[in-house]
């Protein structure tokens, strides 16, 4: 059973940073692709970032390029989303992703396809 567990949400100003960390409780993603999206009020789930396995192939969407950087550190097991110069716009609940085991390899943003979950870290963001 594979557990995501994402940590470092919370408020901040506008303008301001944080640090999303995504924890798996099994090595059996360790070579997986990985990534975030978020689900602000009201609206459905959307793609923010991903990172190979390897984390030299990354991509994100067009509203969040420049601001956020996706990382990784596959000896602890934990992939990052530093976030900078934060919106309004940005307030959303921050979901961790993980792809198949051994699955690492992407082409696009669209290659990537999550089958494990975290459970979720609120941003909250304030004008």
């Amino acid at each position: 059973q594979v557990q995501l567990v994402e940590s470092g949400g919370g408020l901040v100003q506008a303008g301001g940073s944080l640090r999303l960390s995504c924890a798996a409780s099994s090595r059996t993603v360790t070579d997986s692709a990985k990534g975030w999206y978020r689900q602000p009020p009201g609206k459905e789930r959307e793609f923010v970032a991903a990172t190979s396995w390897s984390g030299h192939n990354t991509y994100y969407a067009d509203s969040v390029k420049g601001r956020f950087t996706i990382s990784r550190d596959n000896i602890e097991n934990t992939v990052y989303l530093q976030m900078n110069s934060l919106k309004p716009e940005d307030t959303a609940v921050y979901y961790c992703a993980a792809d198949v085991p051994s699955r690492g390899v992407l082409y696009g943003p669209s290659s990537f396809k999550p089958r494990y979950w975290g459970q979720g870290t609120q941003v909250t963001v304030s004008s």
